[in-house]
């Protein structure tokens, strides 16, 4: 008989809807800090005037469609396992939305100052882990209608990435104007399911350690607990000068310890003409955004005369959700470590630069495979995780080391068609995202009903002019744009033109770029004066250690100087001419060093061999 009743309890255990936080999820949880919650904001602008009741009627009708937005978290006994989702017993929905006014004046630095404020406050963890402020007063915010309203909800990144919190928007808003007058839905019942006690949560967190044996126990988390806190007080006492480390990222302003006051700016970008710009340089979306962030970030350090030699490393966030997963709140992320050409003066050469990185980095990222990556943090078990994060703040371990990145910047897709909340437009939609110590800077790029904003995150003592940031993203997009339509221009000059030999340059510089030791040895500039019958035109080969670039543009003092016919050229590419008698025949001209003449004609006779 007593079997059978603790066969039924194991049963009863294992069967129950009990949602476990995964260990990516959990990662969130460590993080959080006094200084640094963890959880994701939207400041979205609604035209016209919306009764407040009438949005919390609205939010209330939806919650079904939600379930974590009536769970909270569970932490199981002695923090042995991840923490479980259960049904909240006390949900209150008047504990979560509230009514706010903007104070005078009430202008865009107003709305930003008051969102900063409420992005700052940290959610309660004993909750269900969102809030949402409905601000009304908006009437003297330029570009925002009269009677607007802004929303500005927090939902903790424990239970929602980027792409979720797009498909949270698609259940809150709608796509049509013709919802005005429609009453929303009664709330449907809400039943919780009563709170499981310690012995269930051990007895399925038990089942769970057998499932996966690299859950390790609470022992080992108390062990390193001890180990690390002697040997953290030992290392405190070692000087900063004596740790060397040999990692390529730059330590910058971003990576220190921040404040609990959170500053942000936005820069709002038309996506037709990134789209544009990208199609003429033949790069992703992704790589343009990178590179407009990466003169911002540039020009702010190189103020400050604090740009490093090295480039910065961002740590570029990849959603790896499959069709159908759209509204699973959960984390379905990885990372990609890309080098953004900061120590790149001209625009369209870091642009270059990046698309090369995050070519190779796209590689490797699929060669080891994303959802493997994101899935070994659930090797860790969570007490060691936890403690070990909470170490890493408390000791100030950042700095004895370099750290892995710079700066977070991030792109998610959102709605391409207009949004809308009882008949009324959303105009616009900003996402705020969480720093933390070592990391101070996050940029978000949301795209919705074509515009793309641009939105900076960071702290009152990393950036506190977030603003001007904002205009240098702007400014930067406009630099690139110059340049990227004036090149343009010049490659119709060049269609006009007739310019046969672009294809040698194409393949002489896939040629080099594939094999490192090629670029070793013919490392430097080399100056291309290509005659076209009735004009000129130069072409810089660029050779450097890392890559190789191609651009129209005169160098002043050339490794080699190379004068030729592009008809010769072309000749040369296709076999119908050898190098050799082309000299000889003062076909083609060389000036430079001897030893430098010797070193690319010998480099340019392989590539033709081998073409």
């Amino acid at each position: 008989m007593a079997n059978k009743v603790i066969k039924n309890l194991l049963q009863e255990v294992l069967d129950s809807s009990m949602q476990q936080v995964s260990g990516q999820d959990a990662t969130f949880l460590y993080a959080e800090s006094p200084t640094s919650p963890m959880h994701i904001a939207t400041l979205t602008i609604v035209e016209g005037s919306i009764a407040f009741n009438d949005f919390k009627e609205i939010v209330a009708s939806k919650l079904h469609l939600i379930p974590k937005f009536r769970k909270k978290l569970l932490n199981v006994p002695l923090n042995l396992d991840y923490p479980y989702w259960v049904d909240d017993p006390n949900f209150d929905i008047d504990l979560h939305i509230n009514r706010l006014k903007l104070p005078d004046p009430a202008n865009w630095k107003t709305l930003r100052e008051m969102t900063s404020s409420i992005f700052s406050s940290p959610l309660d963890l004993r909750r269900p882990l969102w809030s949402i402020d409905f601000i009304e007063g908006l009437d003297e915010v330029s570009q925002v209608p009269k009677g607007s309203i802004a929303i500005v909800s927090k939902i903790h990144h424990v239970m929602i990435d980027g792409s979720s919190g797009v498909g949270i928007m698609s259940i809150l808003f709608d796509k049509s104007e013709d919802d005005k007058n429609k009453k929303p839905s009664p709330p449907k019942p809400y039943e919780p399911e009563p709170l499981p006690d310690e012995i269930s949560l051990l007895i399925k967190s038990t089942y769970g350690f057998f499932k996966n044996p690299l859950k390790v126990p609470k022992l080992i988390g108390e062990t390193a607990y001890s180990f690390l806190k002697v040997k953290m007080n030992s290392q405190l006492k070692i000087k900063r000068s004596s740790l060397k480390s040999t990692y390529a990222t730059p330590k910058t302003i971003f990576n220190e310890s921040v404040s609990p006051k959170r500053t942000w700016g936005t820069a709002i970008l038309s996506f037709d003409r990134i789209n544009t710009l990208r199609k003429i340089m033949d790069v992703s979306v992704n790589d343009l955004i990178l590179a407009i962030c990466a003169g911002a970030i540039r020009r702010y350090l190189e103020e400050r005369e604090k740009l490093p030699v090295q480039p910065l490393v961002a740590n570029v966030p990849i959603s790896i959700r499959v069709k159908g997963e759209e509204h699973e709140m959960n984390n379905k992320i990885s990372n990609m470590f890309v080098k953004i050409g900061t120590h790149i003066k001209n625009p369209i050469e870091r642009l270059e630069f990046i698309y090369e990185q995050t070519s190779v980095g796209k590689s490797k990222h699929k060669a080891v495979g994303a959802k493997a990556l994101s899935k070994m943090a659930d090797a860790v078990p969570f007490g060691l995780a936890n403690l070990a994060a909470s170490l890493y703040s408390k000791y100030n371990i950042k700095e004895f080391h370099r750290p892995p990145f710079n700066v977070t910047i991030t792109n998610v897709p959102g709605p391409q068609n207009l949004l809308y909340l009882k008949g009324h437009k959303v105009v616009g939609i900003f996402g705020l995202t969480p720093v933390l110590d070592g990391f101070g800077l996050i940029i978000a790029a949301f795209s919705y009903n074509g515009l793309v904003s641009i939105t900076t995150t960071s702290d009152a003592k990393t950036m506190p002019d977030a603003d001007k940031f904002s205009r240098y993203i702007r400014e930067s997009a406009n630099e690139l744009e110059v340049l990227i339509l004036a090149k343009e221009k010049q490659k119709t000059v060049e269609k006009v033109q007739n310019i046969k030999s672009s294809v040698f340059f194409t393949a002489f510089k896939k040629y080099l770029n594939e094999d490192e030791k090629r670029r070793q040895k013919a490392t430097g500039l080399y100056d291309f004066d290509l005659n076209l019958g009735n004009s000129e035109i130069n072409y810089q080969l660029a050779v450097l250690k890392e890559s190789v670039s191609v651009k129209k543009k005169k160098t002043a003092k050339p490794v080699v100087k190379i004068e030729i016919d592009d008809d010769n050229l072309i000749n040369l590419y296709k076999k119908n001419l050898v190098l050799q008698e082309a000299i000889i025949q003062e076909r083609v001209k060389l000036t430079g060093t001897k030893k430098n003449i010797d070193k690319f004609s010998q480099l340019l006779s392989e590539f033709l061999e081998k073409n």
